[in-house]
């Protein structure tokens, strides 16, 4: 039995924990487990209420961490429940992984120190606070540490992740359950494609929450130099 625990909190953004989940999910002999802080439904940035069904106090040891991002990110990078949860889980997981701005609660864990890693693109700035090694690849793999960019590499990442617990054969075999084969109508996904006026937008878009965004990583950074 494989236990993959997901941690889930209020804000995060569904996509970073239902496309990782959706894969993860159908491998052989898998155990799932939603943790957050108790088991009342939590609502995601996206409005979706998703129920967790175990407390960071009852999680068993689980074999995959997966941690996603989303505007939730900004209070958990210093919470001292959490950050503790996911240090003492570490120690014994086979995998350690993330989603998109689920990296910064990892490093503000300190569990990014050393690593070569990846993050949705406007935070990626924020990864060298925590030690880490800023990548720009879709999915990064660095010992046991498994990092994805934005979103959907959630999808890539879990079956890559899925391909190294339990074979090709059965990782291609989900991928085609699910038929994921993208074929987007725009060349927009990375900063390297989409036009500088997308861009652009998008940064003007975000400047609020990266400063917030920002100054919890520089607080949890600080906090792990001290410690």
């Amino acid at each position: 039995m494989t236990h993959i625990g997901f941690l889930v909190f209020p804000d995060m953004l569904q996509l970073d924990f239902t496309g990782a989940y959706g894969v993860l999910s159908a491998g052989p002999d898998v155990r799932t487990h939603l943790v957050w802080k108790n088991v009342a439904p939590i609502r995601t940035s996206d409005r979706l209420l998703i129920t967790p069904d175990t407390t960071v106090a009852d999680c068993p040891q689980l074999d995959v961490i997966v941690v996603p991002g989303g505007g939730g990110v900004v209070p958990l990078m210093n919470d001292a429940t959490i950050l503790s949860f996911l240090k003492g889980q570490a120690e014994k997981a086979l995998w350690v992984t993330s989603v998109c701005t689920g990296a910064l609660i990892l490093g503000a864990a300190g569990l990014m120190d050393g690593f070569r890693a990846t993050t949705h693109w406007l935070s990626h700035d924020l990864l060298p606070l925590f030690g880490a090694e800023p990548v720009r690849q879709r999915v990064v793999q660095d010992r046991n540490r498994m990092t994805g960019a934005g979103v959907t590499s959630g999808i890539d990442l879990a079956l890559t992740l899925a391909g190294r617990l339990w074979g090709d054969s059965v990782a291609e075999q989900i991928q085609l359950n699910m038929e994921y084969a993208p074929e987007p109508p725009y060349n927009a996904g990375s900063p390297d494609t989409a036009p500088e006026a997308t861009i652009t937008a998008m940064r003007d878009r975000s400047t609020t929450r990266q400063q917030e965004r920002r100054a919890a990583a520089v607080a949890a950074a600080e906090r792990l130099r001290t410690m």
